[in-house]
């Protein structure tokens, strides 16, 4: 157990950021999951020591219990007896008597050490999970620190490369062109059949005059 104690120190209770250390400098995100991976496994093995520890206090305690029933038994038996003036069977449960007083003694002790031990262990776990849950938001704010350099990257890419700015400027240059002609196209053939409309209303009109002249 004290080496679990001694893992515990080192990989939950020391400081996060000489934890990281130079792995930080490198990929802090990375080497925070890498130890976030390692706290989760600690916290799981303490997690089970836990219920193993609460397990075996109520074991003592169901013993010692049936100790001191055990004593209370053998002591009025040993009464009985010795009224009866039954001297075997009154040595027999006297010396019944004295084991389970000895054995209630070992017990008990045993259950204070184990509930020590259990309170040790829950405290440990304890501190445990607030580390995580402190490794988890210190996480998130790596994430987003991480987003936002790589937006920043990303459009200081976009806004600093020379090449992609002159070939966003020149295809918009040729979509000015494009535009420029798309209208004139449009413009010239609304003039063409607006004139090969006004030139056809004039011919029919000469015509129609031609034949009231001839009439």
């Amino acid at each position: 157990m004290s080496n679990l104690f001694t893992r515990m120190k080192d990989s939950i209770t020391s400081d996060l950021h000489q934890l990281l250390d130079q792995k930080e400098q490198k990929n802090p995100l990375s080497a925070l999951n890498h130890y976030l991976r390692q706290c989760e496994q600690e916290t799981e093995k303490v997690r089970k020591l836990v219920e193993r520890q609460h397990l075996l206090k109520e074991e003592f305690t169901r013993e010692y219990h049936h100790a001191k029933e055990m004593i209370e038994k053998r002591k009025y038996q040993a009464g009985v007896a010795e009224k009866a003036d039954e001297k075997d069977l009154h040595h027999f449960a006297v010396q019944e008597q004295l084991q389970y007083e000895e054995r209630a003694r070992h017990l008990q002790e045993a259950l204070t050490n184990a509930s020590h031990q259990l309170d040790e262990l829950e405290r440990k776990y304890e501190e445990m999970k607030h580390k995580l849950k402190d490794m988890h938001i210190k996480r998130m704010e790596l994430m987003g620190r991480e987003n936002i350099a790589r937006a920043h990257h990303r459009m200081n890419q976009v806004l600093d490369n020379s090449a992609y700015t002159m070939k966003s400027y020149s295809r918009f240059q040729e979509m000015e062109t494009y535009i420029d002609r798309l209208e004139h196209q449009v413009n010239r053939d609304y003039h063409r059949s607006t004139i090969d409309s006004r030139i056809a209303h004039l011919e029919k009109d000469v015509k129609n005059k031609d034949g009231s002249s001839i009439s």
